[in-house]
């Protein structure tokens, strides 16, 4: 078993800002709205948890259609905070997450099939708000444009 130990700092900066630094080495600003104090010089933490699922479930997505031979074109992963606890600590409680395809002769149930398995299997972000937020995936396929 693959074990990784991933580590995160968020340095203060200026207002409410940090500066948030990954193990890895990259780097990124974080700030609050302008009724809490902050600048919007940067995302929220909250919606960052949010593109941290939709990154996660895609990774785990094209990496599987991709060994099924589908040949996707082009892959959105749409991800919505619908609705949030009324108390503190204001924990997502309903996130709704669409997986939007375009690709040449796509399978409907091997997609259908690969989301499912990133979402009850593979994706820890999604297992980890799964215990405090109901978490829905939909999907769909589109057309693809004729450039693709």
């Amino acid at each position: 078993m693959t074990t990784n130990i991933y580590s995160a700092t968020a340095t203060l900066d200026d207002g409410m800002s940090f500066i948030g630094r990954t193990g890895s080495g990259f780097s990124l600003v974080l700030d609050s709205t302008p009724d809490a104090g902050g600048l919007e010089r940067g995302p929220c933490p909250m919606e960052l948890v949010l593109v941290s699922l939709a990154g996660c479930t895609g990774m785990d997505v094209i990496a599987m259609l991709r060994k099924m031979r589908q040949d996707v074109t082009g892959y959105e992963v749409r991800v919505r905070g619908d609705e949030r606890a009324p108390d503190f600590p204001m924990v997502y409680t309903r996130i709704t997450v669409e997986h939007v395809f375009r690709g040449r002769e796509l399978v409907d149930a091997t997609v259908a099939h690969a989301v499912e398995l990133s979402a009850t299997r593979y994706c820890p972000v999604s297992a980890m708000l799964g215990e405090s937020a109901e978490v829905t995936h939909t999907y769909r396929i589109e057309q693809p444009v004729a450039s693709e």
